[in-house]
């Protein structure tokens, strides 16, 4: 059997507490005009305190388990995606492997941020297609929330960022009846990490941690926004046309295209870039905010359980991020 890789169960999770853009008004210099107006966010989930991202990686895990129809136990493997571990180390692949009860079966952490989720489904696509494994659990999940500096010198990443998990079953299948992900593609530019990054801590200094860590605010993440809103707009179409050659496809054949959830002006540019109608545009950034890694697949299973997208259907995913990295996969639903 010539085999092909299906997603077989969607499930998301984001935490009970909505922020609002009056809320953030109520703690640093900022209003809801200004925050819609540049990023078309309305609202975002926090974490509580004592949430880590494998907590909300779990409740998506159960989701996506349940909606595919297996029992967890049948779960071979594990690939977890995400840029706020609970932990400085290990990562969070053997968190939630725990915390489901799989003791003993792999789990691979991805950290290519805000485009771990689609180089996750590219590893497990390689995976399932030579046969190594026949069931995947695909997670991303972050807690950005907890480490965002709420003062008037953050805002412009403070009022971005929420919390939430999203998962995916992946499985064998066969080639011939036309489903399953037809390719994945995976870029990087390493030259321009300083323009999206958390310097610290970092393993370079010695020690990792001191008093003078904690005054310079260097911990906090930091974004050259101009530099990379202008990658964003080129690389996500680029990565798209990619994948659409590769198949021999074109772009009106798409029926949705799912972006990362960064920035609603991101979205809309790309959308313009490939002229793509918009209505073929996935968006829930307005509700959720970047859910970095976690925005894509929280997306996907919105789109799949509110019946936007049927069997049949040619989905287009496409991310870009920290890095710089960014991605595209092309799925038959």
């Amino acid at each position: 059997m010539n085999t092909r890789t299906v997603i077989t169960g969607t499930g998301h999770y984001v935490p009970p507490d909505v922020v609002s853009n009056d809320d953030l008004a109520k703690i640093m210099e900022t209003s809801d005009e200004w925050i819609r107006q540049r990023s078309g966010i309305v609202t975002r989930r926090h974490a509580a305190a004592g949430i880590g991202s494998s907590d909300l990686g779990v409740e998506a895990s159960l989701r996506a388990i349940a909606d595919a129809g297996i029992d967890k136990s049948e779960i071979d493997f594990i690939i977890a995606a995400t840029i706020s571990p609970d932990h400085y180390f290990p990562g969070i692949g053997v968190m939630i492997q725990a915390k489901l009860g799989l003791a003993g079966i792999g789990a691979l952490d991805v950290r290519a941020q805000c485009s771990g989720f689609i180089y996750g489904l590219s590893a497990a696509d390689q995976y399932i297609r030579t046969g190594t494994y026949k069931k995947i659990l695909l997670v991303a999940a972050e807690v950005q929330s907890h480490n965002l500096n709420y003062s008037d010198a953050g805002r412009d990443m403070a009022v971005l960022f929420g919390d939430g998990a999203g998962a995916v079953i992946l499985e064998p299948a066969d080639a011939a009846k036309g489903r399953g992900i037809l390719s994945t593609h995976l870029f990087a530019d390493g030259r321009f990490f300083a323009d999206l990054c958390m310097e610290k801590p970092s393993s370079k200094d010695k020690p990792t941690f001191s008093p003078e860590l904690l005054e310079t605010g260097k911990f906090f993440p930091r974004m050259d926004g101009k530099n990379v809103f202008k990658n964003a707009v080129e690389k996500m179409p680029e990565a798209v046309l990619a994948g659409l050659r590769h198949n021999g496809l074109t772009i009106d054949q798409v029926d949705h295209l799912i972006p990362h959830q960064a920035n609603e002006r991101i979205s809309q540019m790309v959308a313009r870039q490939l002229k793509i109608a918009p209505e073929k545009v996935v968006r829930k950034i307005d509700r959720l905010g970047n859910t970095t890694a976690a925005s894509i697949p929280i997306a996907l299973d919105e789109a799949v359980k509110d019946g936007r997208i049927k069997s049949g259907n040619l989905v287009v995913l496409t991310a870009f991020g920290s890095g710089f990295t960014w991605a595209s996969a092309v799925i038959r639903w």
